[in-house]
């Protein structure tokens, strides 16, 4: 909002009478800042969207202490960050083309996965991957769960990590997963052909309003956020279209269900 409205930090610092260094400090999450504080500068910046305002002030005025935290200094930074952003968003979207969901995965599934890393994990530091996955999951059985929109193609499917046997339970729970009302799940199959974003995972993360939205995409080296208005639209676009290609919810399930029948 400074930046848009050609304001330097010294004015926006003299606007609250704090050092010019706080402002900086506060932009980047650094510094705690109130609500009152967001206000005052939202209002000097010409900010007309009050929507976006409140939800701001709301996320500064926010001091709880997530159980993700407990996890700071045994996993990468980025986990840590992954959990907080499904925690506090109001839904979820995902289009997978060879990963299931975290949300959706079973332990053995998840172990798996995790057992493919390069170089190899320690086992103590694959159990501690497992605890914060499943910890993770908790948010599906909260009160006011947010809502899951997943995409998943047939190659994700069918890959079997862990062998037959855990493949067959994950896409068991897969179904049964897909029965819950706040969880919608579509099938890419093959048939589909190309898709825009064919081969990216992306987990596109609903905020209260859409300028405070998030797209994390998988890498090798670790999860990769990304928030401009300019790549959020693109992924929306990603979305829509991918979701055009997709069976329908019923008979997703039924080509999940076939697929078990395989194994």
């Amino acid at each position: 909002m400074r930046q848009a409205a050609g304001m330097t930090t010294e004015h926006a610092a003299g606007l609250l009478g704090v050092p010019r260094t706080n402002i900086p400090n506060m932009e980047s999450g650094r510094a705690p800042v109130s609500g009152a504080r967001v206000r005052t500068l939202a209002s000097n910046y010409g900010c007309t969207d009050q929507d976006y305002v409140e939800a701001l002030a709301a996320m500064a005025g926010d001091r709880t202490k997530g159980w993700w935290k407990g996890y700071r200094g045994q996993l990468p930074a980025g986990l840590l960050d992954i959990a907080e952003l499904e925690w506090h968003a109001r839904g979820l979207r995902f289009i997978l083309s060879v990963h299931l969901p975290g949300l959706l995965q079973t332990e053995d599934h998840a172990r798996a996965v995790f057992e493919a890393v390069i170089p190899p994990l320690p086992e103590a530091d694959i159990e501690v991957r497992l605890a914060h996955r499943v910890d993770r999951q908790r948010i599906l059985d909260r009160t006011d769960p947010p809502q899951l929109d997943v995409i998943v193609h047939e190659a994700a499917l069918r890959m079997q990590f862990g062998g037959p046997a855990v493949a067959r339970r994950q896409l068991g729970e897969l179904l049964l997963a897909s029965e819950r009302e706040n969880v919608t799940l579509r099938v890419i199959t093959f048939k589909a052909g190309a898709f825009p974003g064919a081969g990216q995972s992306v987990t596109y993360l609903q905020a209260d309003v859409p300028q405070l939205d998030t797209v994390e995409l998988d890498s090798t080296h670790g999860p990769e956020f990304i928030d401009s208005e300019m790549q959020l639209r693109k992924y929306r676009a990603h979305l829509v279209a991918a979701e055009s290609v997709a069976l329908a919810p019923g008979t997703s399930r039924d080509f999940i269900r076939s697929l078990v029948n395989d194994l």
